[in-house]
Formats: structure tokens, C-alpha cells, sequence
């Protein structure tokens, strides 16, 4: 069995769907810290005609101190949530297949949950399984495990009785051999390299929000996303 890890980022971009494609779990850190600063869990970036678009979910952080990411909560005052939908509208009422995957969407902001993680999570899910994820998506806090790097992937091994461990290439120099070995578990890392794909208006924009391409191919985005995933290999220790 081979795990992988990612912390529950916002509607994320394509590379973030590859591990689930190549692995048999992919574990969601929804009980490490929660950054201070804004980052990938709380906003991404869309496409409209004038170019790229942010959207960000606001949370409570003032007063709070330290949250785990299950932990935090979304700024339910405002008009935020009507104001993002219809930006999804403005932007992608012309994508083919905008129609079919938007009212799943539709849905999560009305009502709005409380939680941060009850409104990524369900899109999480609803583009892993157009995507065509083979992963089982577990929560870190489902597992029980209060180990931190460099054991907590190691740890997250052993829970599931995983035999193997993916990481993007890149990240492998992060992890530790050793501690791998120990625990018989092989590291593998694979490469992924994004393409052009037929997105809404011109120039190309890379690593948007994995809903641009659904939104743009819809049943031919996983073919197309799986065109970009390399096949994983043993990860040598240097």
C-alpha cells in the first residue's frame, strides 16, 4: 500500500489531485498547525477575462491563538459567499463544462458550515472523483497520530500498514532516509510536469485552481491530468 500526505488546501491546483492518483490513501494534515500567515488552505487562484482572480475564505483568527486547521472557523457575516459564486459564474459561464460540476459547489456555501475544513473538504472529494483519484481520503485526526515531522509521515506509514511513502520529487530531500528505514517503509517521489490544456481566454495561466480544468475539459480532464504524472520511483538516499 503506498500513503501520501497534503494538508486540505482550497479548491488546489491539479499537481495536488497526482499523488491521489498514484497513491492508495492520501491523508489530509487536518490537525497540524494552522499558519498565521494567508496561504494555500484559505484561498487559490481562478481564471476571468482580465486574468487571474483570487478568492479567499475568510476565517476567525483574532483572539484564537494556535488553531489546528480542523479547528478554525469561517467568517459567516458578509456577502462574501454570494459574491464568490457569482464570480464563478462571471468567469466561467462560457466553460464547456461549467453547468455540470457547479451545482455540487453551489451547495457548500448555502448554508455556509461553520468550519473551515466542512467546506474544503467536500470540494476535495468532488474533485478527486472527477479527477480520476484512485485514493482513499483519510483524515490526520481520524488517525489519532500527534507526532510531528520528521516522524509524522513515518507515523502516518505505520498507522495505515503502509508499505511505501510518495512524495513529489522535490520534496524528497525533506524527508529523512533513516527514519524510513527503520520503519520498513520505501520512500518513492515522482514527477509531475503541467502542460497546456484548452483554458478561457488567452495567455495560459499554470497551476490554477484544478476546478479551471474541470470547469475547461471536464471528462477529459483526467486523462489529461494523468498525462502529466510521471510513474514514481525508489527515492536513493543521497
Amino acid at each position: 500500500m503506498i500513503a501520501a500526505a497534503y494538508q486540505p488546501f482550497f479548491a488546489p491546483f491539479p499537481g495536488f489531485f497526482a499523488k491521489a492518483i498514484l497513491a492508495d490513501v492520501l491523508v489530509l494534515l487536518d490537525s497540524v498547525q494552522f499558519p498565521q500567515r494567508t496561504g494555500w488552505l484559505t484561498r487559490n487562484r481562478f481564471k476571468c477575462e482580465q486574468g487571474e482572480l483570487w478568492l479567499t475564505i475568510p476565517v476567525r483568527r483574532t483572539g484564537r491563538g494556535l488553531q489546528r486547521i480542523h479547528e478554525v472557523r469561517i467568517v459567516r457575516e458578509g456577502n462574501w459567499p454570494r459574491k464568490h459564486l457569482a464570480s464563478f459564474k462571471e468567469c466561467y459561464g462560457r466553460a464547456p463544462f461549467f453547468a455540470d460540476y457547479l451545482p455540487p459547489l453551489e451547495g457548500l456555501f448555502s448554508p455556509l458550515p461553520e468550519r473551515l475544513l466542512d467546506l474544503t473538504l467536500p470540494i476535495l472529494r468532488h474533485l478527486a472523483a472527477h479527477l480520476g483519484c484512485r485514493a482513499r481520503i483519510v483524515l490526520l485526526s481520524e488517525l489519532g497520530i500527534e507526532t510531528k515531522e520528521p516522524a509524522l509521515s513515518v507515523e502516518i506509514c505505520r498507522k495505515l500498514g503502509a508499505t511505501a511513502f510518495l512524495a513529489q520529487r522535490p520534496a524528497g530531500k525533506f524527508l529523512s532516509h533513516a527514519l524510513f528505514a527503520e520503519a520498513g517503509v520505501q520512500l518513492l517521489t515522482f514527477a509531475y510536469h503541467p502542460e497546456i490544456y484548452p483554458q478561457l481566454y488567452a495567455p495560459f495561466i499554470q497551476n490554477l485552481s484544478a476546478l479551471d480544468l474541470l470547469f475547461c475539459c471536464g471528462p477529459k480532464a483526467p486523462g489529461v491530468l494523468r498525462g502529466w504524472v510521471r510513474e514514481p520511483t525508489a527515492l536513493l538516499e543521497p
